[in-house]
């Protein structure tokens, strides 16, 4: 399994879009390297994890062929997560396809979210070739061959965020973000549904300064305890590999900075293009 992180930034980006605080102009003027595009993980080339407004971007530089895709998990509605409006485009004369149909995955939000941006430029041509699935939380299903196990995120009081779970020839990926936390009955049920990652990756928009479980998000102090949890729990073992990723502007994620606070703590930092082959 090839897990590639294509995006590690939080919503707003890094360099964050209309900012001008000190480290987003150190961003800028550092180039490439330095640039966090939002949220997006591919695995094997065949199934995505979200679909941020980077995802053409995405496609010729980081060598994502999106018409051999053949399905599409969406963790929740926010934008920086589900860029629906390119979904139009997906068919007609604006694509040769290779997989004829996308399956996307996501909650009644995400749904929702789909219909109204696809709504008025949604050519009947391209329809048939975009199908959504309605998947929630403590399920398992299937998806273009690979085990999926969705548990809920504590991230939005509006919608079922979800987590993903995914599996295939004995291989485990769990992608643990957006979430403030997760919660004793989801380690419970991956456990029980036979959830063992080879990789993780974690939610770590706040850098080194915790949430305290309390907020939407992570940094380094909460990231630590749901190891440990998941450790106990058996869905991790010793040569799992624990990424953390999404970062926010506002903890200053250079390369070097977050490089060195992971490893004090025996994790990977996640940058634009880290691929690893499990």
């Amino acid at each position: 399994m090839q897990i590639k992180f294509l995006g590690t930034g939080a919503a707003e980006g890094v360099p964050a879009m209309f900012c001008n605080c000190q480290f987003c102009d150190f961003a800028r003027r550092s180039g490439i390297s330095e640039v966090r595009t939002r949220t997006q993980v591919a695995i094997n080339g065949d199934l995505l994890i979200d679909f941020p407004p980077e995802a053409y971007y995405h496609s010729f530089a980081m060598g994502v062929y999106l018409s051999a895709v053949k399905a599409l998990l969406v963790t929740h509605s926010h934008m920086d997560h589900f860029y629906a409006h390119d979904f139009i485009l997906r068919g007609y004369k604006y694509a040769n396809l290779e997989e004829d149909v996308l399956d996307i995955y996501g909650n009644d939000e995400v749904q929702k979210v789909l219909n109204e941006c696809t709504a008025r430029e949604m050519k009947p041509q391209v329809a048939p070739h975009v199908r959504f699935n309605r998947v929630g939380s403590f399920s398992v299903f299937y998806a273009c061959g690979y085990k999926v196990i969705a548990v809920p995120a504590e991230h939005s009081k509006t919608e079922d965020a979800l987590l993903y779970y995914v599996e295939r020839d004995g291989k485990g990926y769990l992608h643990l973000h957006d979430t403030g936390n997760l919660s004793d009955e989801a380690v419970s049920f991956l456990a029980r549904k036979g959830a063992h990652a080879d990789v993780v990756a974690y939610d770590c928009t706040f850098g080194e300064t915790a949430g305290n479980f309390v907020s939407r998000h992570m940094g380094i102090p909460d990231v630590v305890v749901i190891r440990d949890k998941l450790s106990n729990a058996g869905v991790i073992g010793d040569n799992t590999v624990n990424v953390i990723t999404h970062f926010s502007h506002n903890c200053a994620p250079s390369r070097s900075k977050m490089d060195a606070l992971a490893g004090q703590y025996g994790l990977v930092a996640a940058y634009d293009g880290l691929t690893l082959d499990i």
